[in-house]
Formats: structure tokens, C-alpha cells, sequence
């Protein structure tokens, strides 16, 4: 009887230990022999609410959801910057970056130069441009970028990518923060607190339109600046991430179209996720992008066979996986 109860106690350990082991994506198969992602957790890492990372990151958590069954989470941010130490420190599993941010960081420079390379950072894709939008209202009297000089701008959240890209513009024109009053503002507050003339005017880097700015012109007449065009000739040769674009007439009230510059956004994703989970991730996405466009009109400029271009970043292997089933890479 005793052997007996050693037998019996012997199976109930083994038992345990099988039924007890952990489950990943990447090992688990569900029917049809399909990958599940029943025990993955994915928090997406987006900017502030009134932006365009906000919408998208919650359109991302519906496709995950609805066609891989993946739990998702989207959590608001400072953007750019915060969200790659997010990413790197094991805090969230995917987020939007703009491209300067993600070259610098991966460089280290600009914004990282104190904390050096982050080489640990691997890109999902290239999704959609931002715009660098440069508005004052009608009342302010402020119609050229010139015009800025002495007048307090908001300039985006601390280390944001809108926060890097105003330090850009600005020495573009020749000028840097000692020409200004820098408030580092998000882009909600920048146009409540130009709707009651505290601060002169704003700097966006954002998708078009941005819900800011279209609250902003229910109340006031807003004036776009152009960049100009000796900023434009320095600043797209110089930074090979910048490139010369236009804010199509009507995507305001604007009623011609507009000389801007436009910087890739990228989604990066964390390098400790699998290479199954990182190409079925991927593949979800691009082949439910009527999602995103649904959630923003931003997503209308993406396409995968952009997906590789301007990153700056190594691909994941799952998201490199994908592109070259699909004839993007080679």
C-alpha cells in the first residue's frame, strides 16, 4: 500500500508539472493548427489623447483583439521619447515613435547623446508621415515663421517628437530657444491656452487633421505658416528623415495648399516578443488597415510596401518575416 502511495503521488507531480507549464504565442497552436495568443498581454504606447497615436493605438488594440485574440492596451503618453524607454524598459510591447526620434535614438544622439545607443530597439513599421504644423491665431497678428521671434510657443511635451522637431524647425529658420518663450505643452492644452491668449502660437508634429487644431478654428481664425523656403532647402538636405511636403488645401480651413515638412512615424516593437508572434502581429495589421483609417484618416498613407523605408531602426524579424512573404523586401 505504502509503494502504492509513493506511485500515486509520483503521477500527481508529473501531472502538475505538464499541466503547469507555461503557455507562449509562439509554442501554443490553436485550431487548425493556427498560433495563439491567449496568455499574451500587449500594451500599446501612443501620445496624448488629443493626437493621432491616441485613435490609431486603439484601433491596433481592436485588430489584435478581434483577429489574434490578443489582450490590449492603450496607454496615453508623453509620445516619442517616453515611449521608447516604455519599449526598452519592458513596459509596453509595441509603440509609435516619429522617425527623428527613432534615428536618434538608435544613434544616440540629440534627446539620447547623455544616455547613449539604444540598440536594443527593433521596428515593426513605417506607417504614416507627420506634418510639422505651425499655427497662430488671426489675432495674433503672426503670419511668417519670423514673425515667432520673441513670442512664447508651445513647443510639445518635454522630449516629445514635436518637442524634437520644433528644436529642428527652429534652427532651420536661424533661430533656437533663446528666440523664444519655449511652453512645453500638449497639443490640447497649446490650443486651450491660445484660445485665451496665453501663449502666442504652437508647434505640431502630428497626422492630418489634428483634433487640436479643428477645435482651435471653432472658436478662432487660425493662420498656417509656411516653411520657407531656404529652412526647406537646409533642413531636408541636412536630416535625411525631413522630407518636403504640403498640407493639402481644405484639410482645415486653409484654402490653398500649404508648404510643410513631414517626418515618417514609425511602430516599434519589443525585440523579446517572438519572431510567430512579431509576423502574425504584423500580418493582422496590414491586412486590417480599414480599422486604422476608420479610426483616423492619417492611416490612408499607409502601405505596406512603405513599411521598411526611413526607420533607421532594424526590423524585428517577425515584421521582416512578413514583408518578405509579401514581396516588400528582398
Amino acid at each position: 500500500m505504502k509503494k502504492l502511495w509513493v506511485l500515486l503521488f509520483a503521477l500527481i507531480l508529473v501531472l502538475a508539472a505538464c499541466g503547469g507549464k507555461d503557455k507562449s504565442a509562439s509554442d501554443s497552436k490553436g485550431k487548425d493548427g493556427e498560433a495563439s495568443f491567449d496568455d499574451l498581454f500587449v500594451t500599446i504606447a501612443t501620445g496624448g489623447t488629443s493626437g493621432v497615436y491616441y485613435p490609431m493605438g486603439g484601433a491596433l488594440a481592436t485588430i489584435l483583439e478581434d483577429n489574434l485574440g490578443i489582450d490590449a492596451s492603450v496607454q496615453a503618453t508623453q509620445a516619442s521619447v517616453e515611449n521608447v524607454n516604455l519599449i526598452l524598459s519592458d513596459r509596453a510591447e509595441l509603440a509609435f515613435i516619429t522617425g527623428d526620434t527613432g534615428f536618434q535614438a538608435y544613434e544616440g544622439s540629440g534627446a539620447f547623446e547623455k544616455e547613449g545607443a539604444k540598440k536594443d530597439l527593433r521596428a515593426l513599421a513605417s506607417f504614416y508621415p507627420n506634418y510639422l504644423q505651425i499655427i497662430a491665431t488671426e489675432d495674433s497678428g503672426i503670419k511668417s515663421f519670423k514673425d515667432l521671434k520673441g513670442k512664447k510657443i508651445a513647443v510639445g511635451a518635454p522630449n516629445s517628437g514635436t518637442e524634437l522637431a520644433a528644436r529642428v524647425l527652429l534652427e532651420g529658420h536661424g533661430m533656437s530657444y533663446d528666440d523664444i518663450t519655449p511652453d512645453y505643452l500638449s497639443f490640447a492644452e497649446a490650443a486651450e491656452q491660445m484660445k485665451n491668449g496665453i501663449i502666442d502660437a504652437a508647434i505640431l508634429s502630428s497626422g492630418i487633421p489634428n483634433s487640436a487644431i479643428m477645435d482651435l478654428e471653432t472658436t478662432h481664425g487660425v493662420n498656417f505658416l509656411p516653411i520657407e523656403d531656404d529652412a526647406m532647402k537646409y533642413l531636408t538636405e541636412k536630416y535625411s528623415y525631413l522630407k518636403e511636403a504640403k498640407i493639402p488645401a481644405g484639410s482645415y480651413s486653409n484654402k490653398e495648399d500649404i508648404p510643410a515638412i513631414s517626418i515618417t512615424n514609425a511602430l516599434i516593437v519589443s525585440k523579446d516578443l517572438s519572431e510567430e508572434e512579431v509576423y502574425h502581429i504584423t500580418k493582422a495589421i496590414y491586412e486590417n488597415l480599414d480599422t486604422l483609417k476608420n479610426a483616423h484618416s492619417a492611416a490612408e498613407d499607409i502601405d505596406v510596401k512603405n513599411a521598411p523605408e526611413g526607420l533607421g531602426i532594424p526590423l524585428h524579424p517577425g515584421a521582416e518575416k512578413y514583408y518578405k512573404e509579401e514581396g516588400v523586401i528582398k
